[in-house]
């Protein structure tokens, strides 16, 4: 019997190590890690900089609590608002948290009032997070939920918009459903509708943000500014760091007391957050997620028993004829390839965006001979 809570189907292998693209497992087997993590590992294993950023702070300072600020916060904190429409930012632990930590601040600023989702989505499994996650499967178990969450199609959202909505949250690329990028229609209309009522829109770039798509935000490839955002996985580069970044409609309206976390935006996760933005903000880095992204998804086009692809730069979707959960095993177990299935038909590829083209098209190789 496991010391573990049964919270997850585990896969039989234990990694102990690793380095870029590669992990390693207790046996020294090298396997090819096309799932960073579920799109935390950024930058790969132990990329330098981030283990001197952690090593460095943690030998300084590791923790104070918020009753004070530190240096990699602040410098953080900055540098999110310089390269956001952010006026300022709450940080968290994890993506769900920032998630929660919307949530209140989007129902602070008006009391009671509804929070437009939409089918497909996963905010996470925290109790507002999960109301704000429209999959029976993942909320009938926990009911009853936080009320006031509108579920709708994503055609649906303007309609669904009126003077009792607080805010819409959506994922401008759905991952967890399976890497389903929302038309830019539907952003364009939650962005009016808000406005017309005086709601806010509220991105959750948790998974397609920090770089993965090929910009630094998900959303400045529809051209649509969001009134908050939340972000975490790919942020701390391996650290467990989540941000909330607040704009102008919603600037001044959390106040002390309204929120907190006794660990969040602490100086080593920080200082690793900065390190990782050192190298994903750079023009010449993201375009070339976004080319090693095309290059994964046409790879993905010409393999036997794939009937669809949907990417977003590293953010990739493959669709089989059958059997993704099974493939997803052996193409650990048999081709030392580190995947993930979202779902009995769909296999998901998010490798660290700094893969190289050679380590793409082995990837390509393997799941060719397991395909075949």
């Amino acid at each position: 019997m496991s010391a573990l809570a049964p919270t997850y189907a585990r896969f039989p292998v234990e990694f102990v190590s690793g380095s870029g693209t590669v992990l390693r497992d207790a046996s020294g087997d090298e396997y090819l890690d096309f799932l960073s993590g579920i799109a935390v590992c950024a930058l790969g294993h132990c990329h330098p900089a981030v283990v001197r950023a952690v090593q460095e702070q943690a030998g300084k300072l590791m923790h104070v609590s918020n009753l004070f600020t530190n240096a990699p916060m602040l410098r953080l904190a900055e540098r999110l608002v310089e390269r956001s429409f952010a006026r300022n930012v709450y940080f968290a632990n994890s993506g769900a948290e920032a998630n929660e930590a919307a949530i209140k601040l989007v129902r602070k600023a008006r009391p009671r009032g509804d929070i437009v989702v939409v089918h497909g989505a996963f905010h996470g499994r925290t109790y507002g997070a999960l109301s704000a996650t429209p999959q029976e499967s993942k909320q009938a178990p926990f009911a009853p939920l936080v009320p006031g969450f509108h579920a709708v199609a994503p055609s649906e959202v303007a309609s669904a918009v009126d003077e009792r909505t607080a805010a819409v949250l959506l994922e401008p690329v759905q991952g967890e459903s399976g890497v389903h990028p929302l038309p830019p229609d539907v952003l364009r209309a939650a962005r009016d509708a808000c406005d017309r009522v005086g709601a806010a829109l509220v991105f959750d770039e948790v998974q397609c943000g920090m770089g993965r798509t090929g910009s630094l935000w998900a959303h400045e490839q529809y051209g649509v500014v969001p009134d908050a955002m939340t972000l975490a996985k790919g942020l701390g580069g391996g650290m467990p760091i989540g941000a909330l970044l607040i704009g102008e409609r919603l600037d001044g309206v959390f106040a002390p007391g309204d929120h907190g976390s006794t660990f969040a935006g602490g100086p080593v996760a920080a200082a690793a957050a900065n390190a990782v933005l050192d190298v994903v903000d750079d023009p010449a880095f993201l375009s070339g997620v976004h080319e090693r992204g095309e290059r994964l998804a046409e790879g993905l086009r010409e393999l036997p028993r794939v009937t669809a692809i949907r990417s977003r730069g590293l953010m990739v979707a493959a669709d089989v004829d059958a059997g993704a959960p099974d493939l997803a095993r052996r193409a650990l177990l048999e081709q030392r390839l580190v995947i993930n299935a979202t779902g009995p038909a769909t296999l998901r590829l998010l490798p660290p965006l700094t893969v190289s083209e050679a380590e793409i098209d082995d990837a390509l190789g393997r799941l060719a001979a397991l395909l075949a």
